[in-house]
């Protein structure tokens, strides 16, 4: 009895669970809406420079064949967030995330790579090689420092104005197009799925079987895809309708100033200085 009941809590709280992960989702969304707003150091700058500063930075980090290169970029990385008064924790889940996933492709290279043996792992007779850790270690601080800047940017900048800076820089416009149309509908999505789920549950008395959430949710997934496809249609009649051709255009206007006329040639130095350190190994 008490594993049945153990069970049928389990079952009762997936709907539950559903709703609150997809209700966080659309929350996390309105809080970097919210931090781009701020008078942060970042969100005062242009968004052209931004993005282009932010992919010159990666580069740095990607290019660099030092790790003491890479560490100062993801020093900065950290340093900028605090000055645009991004919380660190807001980047945990991402570290958690990159640790994790990075950490499973650079694992094995730590014991095949060539080179001077470390240690070796007990029972197992695996040699931990230097050349191994020097690779893993690359590769993690690489993936630290590209997801921490990107984040950092989409947190401090609206997500139209990475867009058009996107544009503004040659980026073709069908790719521009399906990103902004992606995001803008992504959250309709998600809470047309909230909106079932919901429904659902206030409809079931009692827990809901295992069998049965999983079929619920498959039918889930296939409405919300028969949604996807209806409403796609019906979004690109009606931007044909409305003079759409290919090319998107915003109210807003960028405009250079003096805090960009620092940030330019500051940015311009770092990755230069960056790239010719991190050349030499």
């Amino acid at each position: 009895m008490a594993g049945e009941a153990h069970h049928g809590k389990k079952r009762g709280t997936f709907i539950q669970r559903t709703i609150d992960g997809l209700g966080e989702t659309m929350e996390r969304s309105l809080y970097a809406e919210q931090l781009s707003e701020q008078a942060g150091m970042l969100q005062l700058l242009d968004p052209r420079v931004k993005f282009i500063g932010t992919l010159g930075i990666i580069l740095v980090a990607a290019a660099a064949r030092r790790l003491d290169v890479i560490a100062v970029v993801a020093a900065v990385a950290i340093v900028l967030a605090l000055w645009s008064r991004v919380p660190l924790r807001s980047f945990l889940n991402i570290w958690i995330g990159m640790v994790v996933f990075s950490g499973l492709i650079a694992a094995p290279a730590i014991f095949i790579t060539p080179g001077p043996v470390l240690a070796q792992i007990p029972f197992l007779g695996w040699n931990v090689t230097s050349t191994g850790v020097r690779s893993a270690a690359f590769l993690l601080l690489r993936s630290e420092v590209s997801i921490t800047l990107s984040f950092l940017l989409i947190m401090t900048t609206p997500w139209m104005h990475v867009l058009k800076a996107m544009r503004s820089i040659g980026i073709p416009a069908l790719v521009v197009v399906i990103l902004g149309m992606t995001y803008r509908y992504i959250f309709l999505m998600l809470q047309s799925a909230s909106d079932m789920f919901e429904a659902r549950q206030s409809r079931i008395v009692g827990t809901l079987p295992s069998a049965d959430a999983r079929r619920l949710a498959a039918a889930t997934v296939g409405v919300l895809l028969s949604k996807s496809m209806q409403l796609s249609n019906d979004v690109y009649l009606a931007m044909q309708a409305r003079g759409f051709r290919g090319e998107v255009y915003t109210l807003d206007t960028f405009q250079l100033r003096w805090r960009d006329a620092i940030a330019i040639p500051v940015v311009a130095v770092f990755v230069i200085t960056g790239l010719w350190i991190g050349s030499t190994s």
